[in-house]
């Protein structure tokens, strides 16, 4: 019996010890958890940017690839595919490398820190402040995307004629100079995003920038051989419509995702920009009709691509209806860019990318600082009684442009310093599609 008693005594004891052991424990515990700041990352966002992602990728391959492929001649098809094939490819790569971090790694005014190159750092619960509803890893991989097709466009313009090696050493300086740069400036916490310069998915730092570099590109190299008086229509317009409308629905990812959040801004932007694209087809396929008897294929996915592109900046920041009117705008503007202002001064834009992005890009940034409402985006514009932020949207397009101008320039005479940036004559009249790849379509 006492050994009984002795053994329940001993229970006793030992819960005892336990119940104290345990009461003694719960504060640590409680205070662990208290230090331990809960996640913000939400699974509706990152599903909805996950979806962004894959439809900006979407846009450069295969949707830039066949738009551009499509109006070129049948012996450069392939070269142009390979443009926009080795972009996404290099780019992706570069910006893992450095471009995230000297873009998104720390807030100085002219450029990043180098605090996540190769991604050091970067976890599974890290966020970035830009987007802290999302896991890190995936804003980066947004933000590449846009940097892909950046440079993917520029190279429209000096279709038909540029080397491959050239194109690629061009497209690593370009990248490093003016879009990581202008990326960090507007987006990064730099000088222009400070003095509050509205771009909401990169009138600046992607349509205008590609545009002037494609320019300046245009008159280094020079004309085409037989521009203006041979036969240099569209190989196969069809592949050019099938390309317009992977940038269409890609361009839903590309504004409404940069909202970085599945939210009403995000539907607001996708809105107008659907409407945008509308307006640009109906607007530039009326002119035509009006002036050429006959509205063009051509005519009338270009005036598409110019409300996208010109919507881009504004999106964010504006009514759905404004969509309509800035894509009116752009169909016009636009129009009257590739036709009138590229003949009056005789550049071989092949592919239109200044009369179309880098027009649409300028004109939409200043009609940003026009429409803006404060009740969406938090800025209002010349209409609600702010004309200021038109004079800053105004400066924003300036430095952009001077930038990217002046960096191009001096870009592509180091490149043809090193590499011929233009294929002999020759290779040229022959195609890139043999000269360049071996390849051809049969």
């Amino acid at each position: 019996m006492r050994g009984h008693f002795r053994r329940a005594a001993g229970r006793t004891a030992a819960g005892a010890i336990a119940v104290a052991m345990a009461m003694q424990a719960a504060p640590a515990a409680a205070q662990a958890t208290a230090a331990a700041p809960p996640s913000t990352i939400s699974a509706a966002d990152t599903a909805w940017m996950i979806v962004a992602t894959a439809f900006v990728l979407m846009m450069t391959i295969p949707g830039l690839a066949l738009f551009y492929s499509g109006m070129v001649r049948k012996k450069n098809v392939l070269a142009t595919m390979a443009q926009s094939f080795a972009a996404v490819a290099l780019i992706s790569v570069l910006w893992v490398a450095f471009g995230y971090s000297l873009t998104f790694g720390g807030d100085g005014r002219w450029l990043g820190s180098l605090d996540r190159v190769f991604l050091a750092g970067m976890t599974m619960d890290t966020v970035n402040p830009a987007a802290k509803t999302i896991p890190e890893a995936l804003f980066m991989l947004y933000q590449m995307t846009f940097a892909v097709i950046t440079v993917a466009l520029v190279a429209g313009s000096v279709a038909d004629r540029m080397k491959f090696s050239a194109y690629l050493l061009f497209s690593v300086g370009w990248f490093v100079l003016v879009y990581i740069p202008l990326a960090h400036w507007v987006w990064g916490g730099g000088f222009l995003g400070q003095a509050g310069v509205l771009d909401f998915a990169g009138g600046t730092v992607v349509h205008l920038s590609a545009g002037i570099g494609g320019l300046v590109a245009a008159v280094v190299l020079g004309q085409r051989h037989g521009y203006g008086h041979d036969n240099l229509s569209p190989f196969d317009l069809s592949l050019a419509v099938i390309g317009t409308g992977l940038l269409w629905v890609g361009w839903f990812g590309f504004n409404g995702g940069s909202a970085l959040g599945a939210n009403a801004r995000a539907v607001y932007a996708i809105t107008a920009t659907h409407l945008a694209a509308c307006a640009g087809a109906l607007t530039w396929g009326a002119i035509e009709w009006k002036t050429r008897r006959k509205p063009s294929v051509l005519g009338m996915i270009s005036g598409a691509v110019a409300g996208l592109g010109t919507i881009t900046p504004a999106s964010g920041f504006v009514a759905p209806w404004h969509g309509l009117v800035i894509g009116v705008i752009a169909g016009i503007v636009c129009y009257w860019a590739c036709t009138y202002l590229k003949h009056r001064f005789a550049y071989d834009d092949s592919l239109d990318v200044f009369g179309v992005h880098g027009i649409g890009g300028l004109i939409g940034t200043l009609l940003a600082g026009v429409f803006a409402v404060h009740a969406i985006g938090g800025t209002s514009g010349l209409l609600e009684g702010h004309p200021q932020q038109l004079l800053i949207q105004l400066y924003g397009v300036a430095v952009t442009l001077v930038w990217s101008a002046a960096a191009t320039f001096v870009l592509l005479k180091a490149v043809d310093a090193l590499v011929p940036l233009r294929v002999t004559r020759d290779h040229e009249l022959q195609g890139l599609d043999i000269t360049q790849h071996g390849e051809a379509l049969q």
